[in-house]
């Protein structure tokens, strides 16, 4: 399998990209989430456990050794068809979590400076239905939340919305679905689809996975061209600690047993096969290959390509 190739220099980390086979992935970074997250999202990553493995400082963790997440979505042209994967947090929502709540980043000038102006999106590709995941679904105007993505078919696995359709949600979730979620589905944008255990086409070169445990309809993204394949994590892998450590679960895993099965397949199905795993919320450098390391992996980093800066 060929693996991902560089294609200009590196000169900013805000623009980065991958190309696999003829297709590349940008990264849209929204924002990086404060030093609380790490031990907040996957406590049983403490420091001592990050010390036991050296590939992840700097990049992946601070020298104190708190996990450093952020949060990102990926655009990609695929079968001629411009594809989001996953919304991110949003801008000025009202969010309990303190991170997240009433965002004000510039995330839709960097999705159309990469060619990606909301009204050219036609695929947004939710990988579970958590609020960092979905909040640029929507935008306020004029007071009232409606599609950022006007012309797009925003799809997510029937799995997934059935399970939260029949959830007893808190308020905040609640509130969340009410602005990100609900919009589109009454503004007919909102597809679910039955994703069977091999997955399924939604565009030549692009695949859904069942990645589930995280939420019950969780996806995986493969994408594949020319022979060279990638790997979108939505949250069945959210650090790349997991890696060296796949019985490390998220707080918020609904079934954390299914959520290590499903990362443990993914990890024996991709390591040492040279395809590139970009990880929703790896921090940069973002993407890299696994790799047998004892008996775990390790993640092997893969260095983006970037935009040149505008003259």
């Amino acid at each position: 399998m060929r693996t991902a190739q560089l294609t200009e220099p590196i000169t900013s980390d805000l623009a980065a990209h991958w190309t696999v086979g003829d297709i590349t992935i940008h990264r849209i970074h929204e924002i990086p989430l404060p030093p609380r997250t790490g031990p907040w999202l996957l406590p049983a990553a403490t420091a001592e456990v990050v010390a036991g493995h050296d590939w992840l400082r700097p990049d992946f963790a601070g020298p104190d050794g708190v996990l450093r997440i952020d949060s990102h979505s990926f655009a990609l042209v695929v079968d001629g068809l411009r594809v989001l994967v996953d919304t991110g947090i949003g801008n000025g929502k009202t969010r309990e979590n303190p991170a997240w709540n009433d965002l004000d980043t510039d995330y839709l000038a960097r999705l159309a400076g990469v060619g990606f102006a909301p009204e050219g999106v036609d695929l947004v590709v939710l990988t579970h239905l958590h609020t960092d995941h979905v909040g640029w679904n929507t935008r306020e105007v004029d007071g009232v939340w409606v599609p950022t993505f006007p012309n797009a078919r925003y799809l997510t696995a029937k799995a997934e919305y059935d399970f939260w359709a029949a959830y007893d949600m808190d308020e905040a979730r609640r509130g969340m679905f009410s602005d990100s979620v609900i919009p589109i589905a009454e503004a007919g944008l909102l597809e679910t689809i039955d994703v069977p255990d091999e997955g399924v086409d939604v565009a030549d070169g692009l695949r859904l996975l069942p990645a589930p445990g995280h939420t019950p309809g969780q996806l995986a993204v493969q994408v594949s061209s020319a022979g060279a394949a990638a790997l979108i994590t939505g949250d069945s892998i959210h650090h790349p600690v997991q890696l060296a450590h796949p019985g490390i679960g998220s707080c918020v895993d609904i079934d954390p047993a299914q959520a290590e099965a499903t990362r443990r397949a993914l990890l024996a199905r991709l390591a040492d096969t040279g395809a590139l795993v970009l990880g929703t919320h790896f921090p940069a450098p973002t993407a890299g290959r696994v790799v047998t390391d004892g008996d775990g992996y390790r993640l092997e980093a893969v260095a983006a390509g970037v935009r040149p800066a505008a003259a």
